[in-house]
């Protein structure tokens, strides 16, 4: 038998071993349900369902009293509404049940597929703030083989970055900022540490920061119909 939610829609998000020891899973078409729950010094555990869905999206259904109105909850409005006295820290104060303990949401695999591009309603993806959370990237001129910084922050910085890999001749000249040639200094590698993530400022890459494929790096009128392919600029 397959593992995870590939025995019901042919696509498996965890497998069997990874949720063995969780408490109150069960599988649906499109998602995960286990039991959560957050706990205030005040008013003690208020215990929920949590679904992770195929795409990360995270929603728990709040059951801290047999009348609660919440409805579907976001883990943050989840962690709000339990009174938690040091709230906005939802991936710690949030927990699951493994093994009998209460163990916070990101020691678990649950945020594996977690995206923030499923928190927007045009389906770009952003951080809490509103910045729009891609990843800086770096891409090899074909001629002085030198890497220059993209910044993908705007659609248009998304739009030239995504240009530049399908231009086989891409060059120096063509870097979308500041002019420059191939003359100019790279940047500098203490620098190209910093990519720009949410998360950590030292990030090789997690779903908080790496945008697998939203309105802002896809582009209706580009033939490639992908998202933004980041193995060709890693193996240049």
């Amino acid at each position: 038998m397959a593992n995870g939610v590939e025995r019901e829609v042919g696509l498996s998000i965890f497998s069997d071993e990874e949720l063995s020891e969780m408490s109150g899973i069960k599988r649906s078409g499109d998602h995960i349900e286990v039991t959560c729950g957050c706990t205030s010094h005040r008013y003690g555990d208020a215990v929920g369902r949590l679904r992770v869905f195929l795409n990360g999206d995270l929603e728990i259904t709040c059951e801290c009293t047999p009348g609660c109105q919440e409805g579907k909850l976001t883990p943050a409005a989840f962690e709000k509404h339990s009174g938690r006295e040091t709230a906005r820290k939802w991936k710690n104060n949030v927990w699951v049940i493994v093994n009998g303990e209460k163990v916070p949401l990101y020691k678990t695999v649950l945020l594996k597929y977690y995206n923030q591009s499923s928190k927007t309603g045009n389906g770009s993806s952003r951080s809490q703030n509103g910045r729009v959370v891609h990843r800086d990237e770096f891409f090899r001129c074909s001629r002085c083989s030198k890497e220059r910084r993209f910044r993908l922050r705007l659609k248009e910085e998304c739009r030239a970055y995504h240009d530049a890999l399908a231009d086989m001749d891409w060059k120096c000249s063509d870097w979308p900022y500041d002019k420059i040639t191939c003359d100019d200094d790279e940047e500098r590698a203490s620098r190209k540490v910093y990519r720009g993530c949410t998360r950590s400022p030292t990030c090789k890459g997690c779903t908080s920061c790496v945008c697998f494929g939203c309105e802002t790096c896809r582009f209706s009128d580009c033939s490639c119909q992908t998202c933004i392919d980041f193995t060709r600029n890693a193996k240049a």
